[in-house]
Parts: C-alpha cells; structure tokens; sequence
C-alpha cells in the first residue's frame, strides 16, 4: 500500500518534530550518555611514538574514524555504534533499524543544530543547566547517589558528567527549536484537506479503529472553612520559618507539601506567561521579586506558598508548597447522593445530560458543552479505543449506548482532591474506511502532517547544498533519505 506507507513516513517526520534524534532525545527518565574519551587515531600514536623513541615497538590501538561531518558538527563511527546501543540497551527494537539509517538520522540533528546557530536561534546556559539539574536530580533519585550514577555512566566526576550532559542537552534544544521554526507557521485550509483526501486511491483510505463519544457531569467536594483555616495557618507558619529562621524552603517543600513537585523540594522550573499552569499560579509568579516567597494563595489544587528562586526574563524558576485543606468521608458521600439524584433525574427526563452537566457540574472544561471529553490529541470529541487512557477505558467500556453510571470516585492525579463524577457514552462509531465529513480532523491532520513533512524535506534539500557537509569514504554507498552526499 504506497499511499500508507508514505503516510507512516509522514507520522515518523511529525514525531521527529517534537523529539530530537534518537540519541540526544533522552528524557530524566532515561538517559543514556555517549562517553566522551576517544581513542586516539593511529596516526597520532605512531608520532608521538616516534619522538619518544623511533626504534621503539608502538601499540596499534584502533582508529575511530569521523563518520560525517555537518558544518561545524563531527559524527564520528563510534556515536553511530553508541546510538545502536542507546536504543538496545532502552528496549527498543532494532530489527528495522540500520547503521545507515541511524547516520541519516544523526547527521539530520546536526544539520538542524547548525542552521539553529546561523539563524540566531538561541538556547541559554540556564536553560540548558536547568535541564541537566532536573535529569541528574531524577538520576540520583533512581539510582540512588550521584556516586553511583558516575560509576552507572563511567564518568570520573561529576563535572565530567555535566559537561556532557550539557552538550548533548545543547544539540537537542537547538536541533528542536530549528524544527519548531520549520512547521511553526504551517497552516491547512479546508480546500487542501478536501484536495489530499480526494488524491488517496478509494483502496488505499486509512481505516478508523472503533470510537466513542463520551460525557461525564463532575462534583467537587468544599472543604469546611476551618479545615481551610488550618492549612493557612500552617502555610504562614512555614514562610515565617522560612523568612525568620532561615530554614531551607527545600526541605520544608519536601516534608510538607502534597504536591507532584514534592520530591524536587517543590521546585517548578521555567514558569512563562504561556506555559500551562493555572492562571492563579502563573500570576503569583510574576508578582514577586527574586527570593520573595508569596502570600498563601489558593488554585483549584488546594493552597499554595511560592518562592521565585530565579528571573531570567519571562521566565521565572519557583518552588512552591501546595496544601489541601481535609475533605471529610461525610462531604464525599454527600457528593455521591447529590449525583445518585441528578442521575435518577436524567433517567426520568426531568433533564438531558447536557442540561444537567451545565446546571450541576463543576468541571468548567465541559460544562458548557454538555459535558463532552476532549481528546487531548486532536481536541474533537472522539477517542479511539485502542488508544485511550486505560483508566478512562475502564471507566466506559462496560456501559451501553445512552446509559448513565453510577457514582464514580475519582483522585486527581494532579494533585487536586478527589471528586465523583457521572458519566455517559454518547455516540459509537464502528471501525471503519475513512470518511471525508465523518472523520474530517482526522483527515485534516494527516493533511498538516504531510504538509508539515514537505516543508522539512525542503528545508533540508535546500540547507544540505549550502552547508559544509562531507561523508566518508565507507558511508558514502548509504540509501540516505537525503542527499548528504551531495551527488
């Protein structure tokens, strides 16, 4: 099927666009480092050999030899045999994966990297530190001492290891933000995704696994005032501690809080006015100074004191405590009943679901459109059922066309207090061939995503004949995808 195969093509250029390459994309929660020490080449031993001593017998030890070079970036053989044994040593399979392929892929992060420096495209030491400080806090917490993550990676001190760790993280940002540049004002019309779907062969459409639609009406629990009382309390008491005793905001983040961040002393690195947390949040954070610690303020996860540890132009580095004031067995099952109620109502027609959700639920993401779930892969209303959220799954997969659940209890994995939560399944659609209207932001991706794969395959046509680039001699009968031999 040409058509398919071009389009998994496509959704392997989409994912390159929001990971690096396969070496440098390492994550905090796995990250596997290419050793810095290389062996000399030949040559060089053999000079210095000679100096010493010309009559004198010399060890041949083997010559890593430089792979590619992409401007002022040198791939040499031996990081395309660590990157195979990156990818092994995380699981990966590497059945379809080739020596060639692998070169491709790492000279295509250089040439992204390089371009990124020519266009001024810039990524800071503090943002490139923080981003090692987050991945070697999680390493120690995972191995358990930074002595062993230097023995577990055979760096002889811990400078060693963040040098690396920097340069590796540098090429990575750079290399993302290069290609964020690239799509970044990639837009589709209607009339290109009417004029992709009608060129895919009526034979070749993609098949749509089995979808559902679904509602939920949510109930939060109040907490009582002095229950709110106590958590104020205790919050100024730490800030005091704090501001006149000099203890650590650290530690006490790491003691007190019952936040996610708990771990990392509350830290919460690289806040920005467009970052993704709540607007309450975001506004303490750009209201204090550097070393300030906040007020007890409340969120929707509970309430909150806050020390902006770092400003580095729109972007601050907080710590932060969250505490949530005691939700008591009572207000919880008086939640329930409420909900038993409003679902007995819906069966009785006093109200559709849509109607109740707007009158009665408290989650303010769906309230106002009858209660729908968002797909937070494509924002429509559809999930997919091999693909979604286990726990959603089991929450739904038992329930029939139109009917309501029972109560379910549900913790917020953000960190916000448990609430109930009724929900329905609203539309079914079978598996089935792609239809243009049916499954129009479907479509409409794969549209954005071909377009988005063209303009890379341009940009990078275009940069790999203006750019320095050299392959060796024993790479140079490589299938590249592009045309890095410049032939």
């Amino acid at each position: 099927m040409k058509y398919l195969h071009r389009m998994n093509r496509c959704f392997l250029a989409l994912v390159a666009l929001s990971t690096s390459s396969l070496v440098f994309a390492q994550q905090t929660d796995s990250i596997a480092l290419p050793e810095t020490d290389k062996e000399l080449p030949e040559m060089m031993v053999q000079n210095t050999a000679s100096k010493k001593d010309s009559t004198k017998s010399f060890k041949r030890i083997k010559l890593d030899g430089i792979a590619a070079v992409i401007g002022d970036y040198v791939i040499l053989d031996s990081d395309v045999d660590k990157t195979l044994i990156d990818l092994k040593s995380q699981g990966a399979s590497t059945e379809d994966i080739t020596r060639c392929g692998l070169l491709g892929k790492l000279m295509e992060d250089r040439l992204y990297a390089h371009q990124a420096v020519q266009d001024s495209i810039l990524v800071s030491d503090d943002e490139v530190n923080l981003t090692s400080d987050r991945q070697i806090q999680t390493l120690v917490q995972q191995i358990g001492s930074m002595e062993k993550v230097l023995k577990y990676y055979k760096k002889e001190s811990e400078v060693d290891f963040r040098e690396e760790l920097y340069k590796i993280n540098k090429l990575r940002m750079l290399s993302e933000r290069m290609q964020q540049k690239i799509v970044s004002d990639i837009e589709i019309t209607p009339e290109e995704v009417r004029q992709f779907f009608s060129k895919i062969p009526k034979d070749e459409r993609p098949v749509v696994g089995a979808e559902m639609e679904i509602s939920q009406i949510v109930k939060e629990p109040k907490p009582a005032k002095k229950e709110i009382q106590k958590v104020i309390d205790k919050l100024n008491a730490i800030k005091a501690d704090v501001e006149d005793n000099d203890a650590s905001f650290n530690v006490k983040a790491i003691l007190y809080s019952q936040g996610p961040s708990k771990s990392s002393g509350g830290s919460i690195p690289s806040v920005t006015k467009e970052s993704g947390y709540v607007s309450e949040f975001k506004d303490v954070a750009f209201s204090l100074k550097e070393g300030e610690i906040s007020e007890p303020f409340e969120t929707q996860f509970g309430w909150h004191i806050m020390l902006v540890e770092k400003i580095r132009g729109q972007e601050r580095d907080v710590r932060h405590i969250l505490l949530q004031p005691e939700i008591t067995q009572e207000a919880l099952n008086e939640l329930k009943i409420e909900l038993d109620t409003i679902r007995q109502q819906i069966i009785n027609g006093k109200y559709t679901f849509a109607e109740a959700a707007l009158n009665f639920s408290d989650e303010k993401e769906t309230k106002f459109d009858g209660g729908k779930l968002r797909n937070p892969e494509d924002y429509g209303p559809r999930f997919e059922l091999t693909k979604m959220d286990p726990a959603l799954y089991k929450q739904v997969s038992n329930l029939k066309d139109d009917e309501i659940s029972h109560p379910l209890l549900e913790v917020d994995p953000r960190g916000g207090a448990p609430k109930y939560k009724i929900m329905q399944v609203t539309n079914r659609y079978d598996e089935h061939v792609a239809d243009f209207s049916q499954d129009y932001l479907k479509i409409q991706q794969l549209a954005k995503t071909e377009k988005q794969y063209k303009a890379i395959k341009d940009w990078m046509a275009e940069h790999i004949d203006d750019t320095y680039i050299t392959v060796s001699k024993g790479n140079r009968d490589c299938d590249f995808a592009n045309n890095w031999v410049k032939e």
